[in-house]
């Protein structure tokens, strides 16, 4: 506990740093491309397009039930939930390798360590605020209309970063010890695009398979997304049993990924 304690009160402390060495980072990745930071949402909706076009047109996919009696265009739901797992790999990727690439400019600073998961998942921060108003524009299009279901989308990008926070803590301090480490994460992550509800819905599984798999915490965040943009449901509240259990994931991995970050961030600049 105290070292979550002393993580907390370091991020609050240099909240002001972490914005802006995050966009600092944004800017200096994309400034020798001449759409610049286009990139950064142009390629997550280069992906949508692969993705509607091959498990949506190729196999003419229905359209999705999201509520009992209220069905969408399978690009809609596609996009509902591709770009909150947008922000969490890339989040994810860039958190695990946040200490290790950059244990020589940490050598010659003095911050806290652990806010640098935290530059790094600010870096995607951005580029998911832009999807995320990319998405709004085109849902209104479509004709999903804005409604104060919306209002809850603050709450899952709070939650979603919270998330990836807690993982990036574990896996930012595992990668610096064992370079492996973020090689397996990669792969997981990659796996897991295809064990949770982006592409395909759970629904047509046979219990209980729906049930473990729901055990995914980014379940609860995807389709939070998409009550708060078609307008379905206050999702966090009907479903509050959820929302204890993820929370209750967060705080674990939160606790977990403290503890071993202040135990071992004393050791990282051995590890150059």
């Amino acid at each position: 506990m105290k070292s979550a304690v002393t993580v907390l009160r370091e991020l609050i402390d240099y909240f002001y740093l972490v914005r802006r060495l995050s966009l600092y980072e944004l800017k200096s990745k994309n400034k020798s491309n001449y759409l610049g930071m286009t990139w950064e949402f142009l390629n997550p909706m280069i992906q949508i397009l692969i993705y509607w076009f091959v498990f949506g047109s190729i196999r003419h996919r229905a359209d999705i039930e999201v509520v009992p009696g209220y069905e969408v265009h399978f690009i809609y739901w596609l996009l509902g939930g591709f770009i909150l797992w947008t922000f969490f790999y890339q989040s994810t990727i860039q958190g695990s390798k946040s200490i290790y690439t950059r244990l020589r400019m940490l050598s010659r600073m003095n911050f806290p360590m652990s806010v640098i998961p935290a530059i790094a998942i600010f870096s995607q921060f951005y580029t998911h605020v832009i999807l995320l108003g990319v998405t709004f524009v085109i849902f209104q299009l479509g004709g999903f209309y804005v409604s104060v279901y919306f209002l809850q989308v603050i709450y899952f990008v709070f939650a979603s970063f919270c998330l990836v926070f807690a993982i990036s803590l574990i896996t930012s301090t595992l990668s610096t010890i064992i370079r492996d480490v973020h090689m397996f994460l990669n792969a997981t992550l990659r796996m897991l695009l295809y064990l949770s509800p982006v592409l395909w819905q759970f629904s047509i599984l046979e219990e209980p398979l729906p049930t473990i798999l729901k055990l995914n915490p980014l379940y609860y965040l995807i389709e939070g997304y998409r009550s708060a943009l078609f307008g379905t449901e206050w999702y966090l509240l009907v479903h509050w049993q959820y929302s204890l259990y993820f929370w209750g994931i967060v705080i674990t991995l939160f606790l977990i990924g403290a503890n071993i970050h202040v135990k071992f961030r004393r050791h990282f600049i051995d590890y150059l």
